[in-house]
This record gives structure tokens, C-alpha cells and sequence, in this order.
């Protein structure tokens, strides 16, 4: 081989590694009520990050149940903890009162006053939170059930099938009774604190094929498909009774709580969703009239030969 030959070397050709670039971390508000900041990204980008009512917090929040120095985000090694800092009404992790500072995990909700954040982190932040975004169209923020407007695209729906196949169809309106006192004499925080209970009430009796939804304030839905009167008459009862009995305590306080219940059964003269419901809601006012806890259907009285 003269020096003027040219070897050859084989060099394996090692594909450069992926990188994988991680998000910032960020809050996302999923529930108040201020409509303008419903939504809104709080990116964590130093340590600590303050909030509370004062002017001097990095994230100001209005309300009286929020104190003018509340709590702060701190970040230790690659975590973030939330540090409350000694607020008058506390500051909540996944509803659950913390005591001075929690680690937080991804996907964590946490409550200050009447503003819940969701706390998002990971490899993929951006999609999350565009999911949460979309999640905030359907879902409640506060009590983590269907909102209004997924409840009149699902009933929609169900209207239409009920006909096609000719089955029942009921609708059941129903809303807690004398709430306005229960937020007067125990505060707002407890009045949160009962819608979110009161769902999980709720939610433990209703079947993967019904829809269970929060219509505003302290008002709910529940959609029956393939259900008569009688059968929803008797859910209603049950639902009523477990509420009356169910012990309410917030910051060791018992809460009375009872509600009123409406039914009302699709109709041929119903021709869109807002039209059963409406009778349905007739039927709650009537249980509120008639002396409240207590279940109102269109018709003749269950336990008196109701029609099916």
C-alpha cells in the first residue's frame, strides 16, 4: 500500500440524544369568581411567589377570606411547595387544610379563599394545559362535577335517543335549602365546603350512564336516562335522605343541610332541552313552597299509583 492509499475507517453513526426540554412549571386558576381570571397562567419562575390581598404580593387576589399576606410558593430542589403563612381561614391542598406546607404534586388543586389554582408540572406542561383549559369547559371547578353547559349538550342528546327509541326520560332539578344562611352564620369557605360534600354525596349514588351536574350557585342536575318517574322518585328519596343525614362539619362545626327536589319526564310538547328542564325546576319551587326537604313530580304522588 503506498502512502498515497487512503484507508478506510468505519465510524458508527450514533444518533445525538433527544432532548427533552421541560416546560415551566405553572398555577392555573380553575375556579373563582372573577370571570377575568378564570383561566389565567401564573408561570413559576422564582421562588418564593407571595400571594394575598396585599400590594405587595406577586399574585393579588381580592376577598375577604383571603388574608393581605396568605401563603407562597417556594421551590426546593425540584420541587415546589406551598407554604401557608399563618392566613386567618388557611390555605387548602386537594381540600384538605394544610398545616404550614405542603409538597406539591402534579395535578394539585389548591384553595386560597375563593380562588382554587391547579398546579401543573412535568415534561409536557404546555398540553396539560391546554387539556385543563378544555376540562374547564365542561367541568366545575369548585366541586369537580359537570357544569351547565355540559349538562344541555348531554341532555340534548339524550332527548334525541330517548325519542328515537322511544324510552323514558327524567330530569330532576334540585337545590340546597336556606344555603344563603348557611353562608351567613358560617362563611363562605363553609358554604364551599357543602357544595363540594354535597356532590360527593350526590356522585356516590348516580350510575356511569346518568349525568350528574352543577346548574349555578347552590343548584344541580341530575339526568336519568331510561328512567320513569317511579324510578326517579325513588333515587330522589334516597338522595334526600342520605343529604339529611349526612354530617356536615366544617372547622369543627356541624352544618345542617337538606335539600328540595323536582322531576319532571320528557314530553312530546318538549322540544328542546331548556323545556324539561324548566318543568322540573317548577317542581323544585314547589318543594321549596310546600316546606322544603322534600321530592315534587309532575303527576300523581309515587307512593299513590304514579304512572311508568
Amino acid at each position: 500500500m503506498s502512502e498515497f492509499d487512503e484507508k478506510t475507517r468505519v465510524t458508527a453513526v450514533v444518533p445525538a440524544p433527544s432532548v427533552h426540554r421541560r416546560g415551566s412549571d405553572c398555577l392555573v386558576v380553575i375556579y373563582t369568581k372573577d370571570q377575568s381570571l378564570l383561566g389565567k397562567r401564573f408561570v413559576l419562575e422564582q421562588s418564593p411567589i407571595r400571594v394575598g390581598r396585599g400590594g405587595d404580593n406577586h399574585i393579588i387576589l381580592e376577598g375577604d377570606s383571603v388574608s393581605r399576606r396568605h401563603a407562597h410558593w417556594e421551590r426546593r430542589g425540584e420541587a415546589w411547595w406551598i407554604v401557608d403563612d399563618g392566613s386567618t381561614n388557611g390555605t387548602y391542598v386537594n381540600d384538605e387544610l394544610i398545616a404550614r406546607q405542603h409538597c406539591l404534586q402534579n395535578g394539585d388543586r389548591i384553595k386560597i379563599g375563593g380562588i382554587i389554582f391547579k398546579y401543573l408540572s412535568g415534561e409536557d406542561v404546555e398540553s396539560q394545559y391546554h387539556e385543563e383549559i378544555y376540562r374547564m369547559t365542561i367541568i366545575d371547578g369548585l366541586v369537580q362535577i359537570y357544569n351547565k353547559r355540559f349538562l344541555f349538550e348531554a341532555l340534548e342528546r339524550e332527548i334525541t335517543r330517548a325519542r328515537r327509541h322511544a324510552r323514558d326520560l327524567t330530569v330532576v332539578m334540585f337545590d340546597i335549602d336556606f344555603f344563603k344562611r348557611i353562608n351567613d352564620r358560617f362563611g363562605h369557605l363553609a358554604g364551599d365546603y357543602v357544595l363540594k360534600e354535597l356532590a360527593k354525596v350526590v356522585q356516590s349514588r348516580v350510575r356511569r350512564d346518568e349525568i350528574f351536574a352543577r346548574y349555578g350557585g347552590e343548584e344541580f342536575s341530575l339526568v336519568l336516562p331510561e328512567t320513569s318517574l317511579q324510578g326517579a322518585w325513588t333515587l330522589c328519596e334516597s338522595i334526600r335522605e342520605r343529604v339529611a343525614q349526612y354530617r356536615f362539619v366544617f372547622q369543627g362545626e356541624h352544618i345542617p343541610v337538606t335539600i328540595s327536589m323536582g322531576i319532571a319526564i320528557l314530553q312530546d310538547s318538549d322540544r328542546m332541552a331548556p323545556d324539561v328542564i324548566a318543568r322540573a325546576d317548577e317542581k323544585l319551587y314547589e318543594a321549596k313552597r310546600t316546606g322544603r326537604n322534600k321530592v315534587c313530580v309532575l303527576g300523581p304522588h309515587p307512593r299513590r299509583s304514579l304512572p311508568t
